[in-house]
């Protein structure tokens, strides 16, 4: 039977409706705002799998060209299955807020799937999809703790906005995307344009508010339609087990939490869960389960130590920053270069320059979107001293690198003022937490070693949470076991003056206001901390670009001489490309871009197209060469393509009788231009020449 609710957010009507199609999958929604609409289905296998270890969730989210009204612009003209970069984001902002909401012990295979069934130009489908996969999971008999409610606010002329159109985005200071339970956040992705952290708090607790109807609607919903939830059984823990482990591990445990360095803290973690296993169980029989025992204890230690101790591990105090090293010019091929390493991470970031045609052109559900800056965020798994294969890009290197495109994005040059297309490439070289901020810093001082004229440099930092009861400690530029056992991992990208991109992932049920500013506040300590480790090595970007950097040039002509520029069939402007290794772009305005590999190349190149395209100038002097002779003077190519008249009455200061008495075909003159019509005819005159010599 069909059911169907419906809550007015940020001025639109957002619905939900379920009965009507896709009803074998274990829950199942539609949700429209105008006339995007989004299926969302969500599956669970009948069977837990205890034997899995962890949650198998997957999530899927599809957008169908047809969904527009198009065709696939790729050969096979279908979706050919390997999702775009904003699919893979779209299902990551979908499955971060959800994963932790699921009840322990729950660990059957799940599937929830999104896609796009129609979409217009102004509502974007990701947001729906995410309050979409909360909704098929709580009408389901899946163990889902939820309802999540998300949305996407925007900040215009001083005044949020949720769920902005794609118009209103255009004029909007801040896009940040927040996923919400009835008590708390839950989940924070986006950008801003170095606003203070008050201006992102506000905004993040406005649509936290105001996102409550979807909360409602959902839980209307699951009253009228939703299925009885399975029970899920927790494993018993064997106590008596569970005693023996702790105490004989104690001792070595402080040996873990104490030692700074990564490499031997898992020596020496490997190293004890051994001896705890040879002590207890010699034959191996119980020895996974005594290592998910060690693992729990580990962490519960660890925690302890941080909040009662007032300790983290290696010593580190909680706002204290790792310490940092810059170089840049590391790499002397690139345009520009920087390797950033900040305790055990480290990451070597490079930039190149490209002209219009390196641009990235994306087809999506509004349009080709171009693409002048690109950032490609790449984790070999050398980085941590493991051993898998390269398979491409993962879902979570696509994220972190789109987390540090929109922290950069926010300080480029106009491209009128910088008309270059930038690429920056992150090698993460070395990896123990926070490699996405490594990866933002060493791409600030890569393109400013580049000379990318950036507004201000950007750094970034990792804050992690630990919260025991009422006590709550704020991590700054957390490792990767801080992460682990940790309740939060806030990443925070900014200026001097302001936050360009952040990105919250929490483990626990929320964080309020007073955590979410708290953490904010360390953070912004943080960030300038960093920005002034890196001015030690570069402070501003280069008056120039590299030396091995190519040479855009602009030059406007009269578009009358487009024609000059580009010859019969092109002729012209593929000698000049060939001669000059260049890539030379026209267009209509008579706008010249040429693109060369170096300075010395660019400029001959701009000579030569302005000698192509030049026109005569009333009072100017030219050397000419004699094209042809006529009874009544003589015809000069004073400029490429471009003649003149002579009249036999102004070739000599004395009367002419012959024009051949004075030049030949193939003579070269001096020439001055008396006059150009309003039909181009230009008048020449030699004997001015001769006066003004005489």
């Amino acid at each position: 039977m069909l059911n169907k609710v419906e809550a007015e957010i940020g001025g639109k009507i957002i619905a939900i409706e379920t009965g009507k199609i896709a009803k074998q999958a274990s829950g199942s929604v539609v949700v429209r705002c105008g006339d995007t609409m989004v299926l969302i289905t969500a599956v669970g296998a009948p069977d837990n799998n205890p034997e899995a270890g962890f949650l198998p969730l997957t999530i899927e989210y599809q957008e169908k060209l047809a969904s527009v009204g198009r065709i696939p612009g790729n050969y096979f003209r279908r979706e050919i299955g390997r999702p775009s970069d904003n699919e893979v984001l779209t299902c990551r902002i979908i499955d971060r807020p959800l994963r932790p909401l699921f009840a322990s012990g729950y660990s059957a295979e799940t599937q929830v799937i999104a896609t796009v069934l129609s979409a217009d130009q102004e509502v974007q489908p990701d947001v729906l999809a995410l309050t979409g996969a909360s909704c098929a999971l709580t009408l389901s008999d899946i163990p889902f703790q939820g309802p999540v409610a998300g949305g996407r606010v925007g900040c215009i002329e001083g005044r949020y906005v949720l769920n902005p159109s794609l118009s209103e985005l255009k004029n909007s200071t801040m896009e940040i995307v927040v996923a919400c339970t009835r008590s708390a956040v839950v989940m924070v992705e986006g950008k801003a344009d170095e606003l203070s952290e008050d201006e992102v708090l506000g905004g993040i607790f406005y649509a936290f508010e105001h996102l409550q109807p979807l909360i409602d609607i959902q839980e209307q919903l699951q009253k009228s339609s939703g299925k009885e939830k399975r029970t899920v059984t927790v494993p018993e823990i064997d106590s008596e087990l569970q005693a023996r482990v702790r105490a004989i591990a104690a001792g070595g445990m402080e040996k873990v939490f104490s030692c700074a360095d990564k490499m031997e803290r898992s020596r020496l973690s490997d190293q004890l869960k051994a001896e705890v296993v040879a002590t207890i169980d010699p034959a191996g029989e119980r020895k996974r389960q005594i290592g998910e025992l060690l693992s729990a204890f580990k962490k519960s230690f660890m925690r302890e130590k941080i909040v009662t101790s007032n300790i983290r591990i290696g010593g580190r105090k909680f706002d204290e920053v790792r310490n940092i090293s810059c170089e840049i010019g590391y790499l002397p091929r690139t345009h520009g270069s920087a390797l950033f390493t900040r305790g055990e991470t480290q990451a070597l970031v490079s930039t190149t320059l490209g002209s219009e045609r390196d641009k990235q052109r994306v087809e999506t559900l509004h349009g080709e979107v171009v693409n002048r800056f690109m950032l490609h965020y790449n984790f070999p798994p050398y980085s941590v001293g493991e051993v898998r294969g390269l398979r491409g890009p993962s879902r979570r290197d696509i994220g972190h690198g789109n987390l540090a495109t929109r922290g950069l994005e926010a300080v480029l040059p106009a491209e009128e003022d910088f008309p270059y297309s930038i690429r920056v490439v992150s090698e993460v070289l070395e990896s123990n937490g926070s490699s996405s901020m490594a990866t933002v810093c060493g791409g600030s001082m890569a393109m400013m070693d580049a000379g990318v004229p950036l507004k201000s440099p950007v750094s970034g930092i990792a804050m992690g949470l630990i919260k025991e009861g009422d006590n709550v400690v704020i991590l700054s530029d957390i490792l990767g076991d801080e992460d682990h056992l940790g309740d939060m991992d806030f990443k925070v990208v900014g200026t001097a003056i302001g936050i360009t991109s952040l990105q919250m992932d929490i483990k626990i049920d929320g964080v309020d206001r007073q955590i979410m500013g708290k953490a904010l506040a360390q953070a912004k300590a943080g960030r300038i901390h960093i920005l002034g480790e890196m001015e030690k090595s570069i402070s501003k970007s280069r008056d120039e670009i590299a030396e091995h950097a190519p040479k855009y040039l602009v030059h406007k002509i009269n578009p009358e001489k487009i024609r000059d520029i580009i010859g019969p069939g092109g002729k012209i402007i593929k000698e000049l490309s060939a001669e000059f290794d260049a890539k030379i772009e026209v267009d209509d305005s008579g706008l010249v871009k040429m693109f060369a590999l170096n300075g010395e190349l660019a400029d001959a190149l701009l000579l030569k197209v302005k000698a192509i395209t030049a026109e005569a100038e009333i009072g100017a002097v030219y050397k000419g060469t004699v094209k042809t002779i006529k009874d009544f003077g003589a015809f000069v190519e004073i400029l490429p393509g471009t003649d003149g008249l002579v009249h036999i009455s102004e070739l000599d200061i004395k009367r002419v009788a012959k024009v051949t008495d004075v030049v030949k075909e193939g003579d070269v003159i001096e020439v001055k231009v008396l006059d150009v019509d309003n039909r181009g005819r230009i008048r020449l005159s030699r004997k001015a020449i001769l006066e003004e010599q005489s």
